[in-house]
């Protein structure tokens, strides 16, 4: 148990630490995601097909899986269009919001009573998220990209629920990956026009934190995190990712000093996101302790 909490924090560090390596690396963010899909999935492909893993699938199920794919890469391409138009911290506090999204999408598309208390709590992260909109009109590009990153983070796993249920996870990510890079190749020369690239090469040290971004932070984060499921509870890894966006803004604020960039309206914001995270927390907690008295339960869910 201690080696698999251990692993899982671990991925989530690596997982807050993308964000970094978004703001070091050079390139648009739309060619980002592009060479990091590409050296993700040729990775995954060598090591499943050296495993004896690699699954073959119809092209109906392909364009499925797909589909989600697509909802990652703009996921990814819009959180580092909001690392480099606005700052690392500013973009996983509105990554934060992406609770508030699930609480509508998630009943929505399965059909579920809206959660009110879930609804209250992403509201407190989108006023947290308006305090820091209001005073630093300077980001007002990067904001936006967040909030619609927050949006894809909330809508990939709800898509991926039933996925799961067909697909083992490895290959699920595979071809989710490839479906989102195919994808973007046809669509970066189109948002490059809106959203012009300095150049389009990865410079020497590019490349180096491509890698790191692509085997350190995205295979091996993946790895960590499959292997630590297999001991642990979803409840405790789902308390466990909420420290994301904690770990990547104090990362933020080690290597890149953002604490002088921000003023004393960005630190309430960012209190009210992780007041809302740990209600969050302690209601998931509670919710779970209830499971012995239905009576607690019903109550509390109202």
């Amino acid at each position: 148990m201690k080696k698999a909490l251990t692993q899982l924090h671990v991925a989530v560090f690596l997982a807050g630490f993308t964000a970094i390596l978004g703001k070091l690396i050079g390139l648009n963010e739309g060619l980002l995601v592009w060479y990091r899909l590409l050296i993700t999935v040729l990775t995954l492909a060598l090591i499943l097909f050296f495993k004896k893993q690699l699954q073959r699938i119809a092209l109906k199920d392909f364009l499925q899986i797909s589909g989600v794919g697509i909802i990652v890469a703009a996921h990814w391409v819009t959180f580092y269009g909001s690392v480099k138009y606005a700052t690392v911290s500013v973009a996983l506090v509105c990554f934060s919001a992406a609770g508030f999204f699930t609480a509508f999408f998630d009943p929505l598309i399965f059909k579920r009573r809206i959660n009110i208390a879930e609804v209250l709590l992403g509201l407190l992260a989108i006023v947290g998220i308006y305090i820091i909109f209001d005073f630093h009109p300077q980001y007002k590009v990067g904001i936006i990209f967040g909030i619609l990153s927050a949006v894809g983070s909330s809508l990939f796993p709800i898509f991926n629920k039933r996925l799961l249920a067909r697909f083992s996870p490895q290959t699920l990510t595979l071809y989710e990956l490839g479906g989102g890079f195919l994808a973007l190749s046809l669509l970066v020369p189109f948002y490059l026009q809106q959203f012009p690239a300095a150049y389009f090469l990865p410079t020497n040290w590019d490349w180096v934190w491509l890698f790191v971004l692509a085997w350190l932070c995205t295979v091996v984060c993946f790895d960590l995190q499959l292997n630590a499921l297999k001991k642990i509870s979803p409840f405790t890894a789902n308390l466990t990712y909420n420290l994301e966006p904690v770990y990547g803004i104090v990362l933020a604020f080690i290597f890149f000093r953002e604490n002088k960039l921000l003023n004393w309206h960005f630190y309430i914001g960012v209190g009210l996101i992780l007041l809302a995270v740990v209600l969050q927390m302690w209601r998931l907690w509670y919710n779970q302790k209830a499971h012995t008295s239905p009576i607690k339960q019903a109550f509390f869910k109202r």
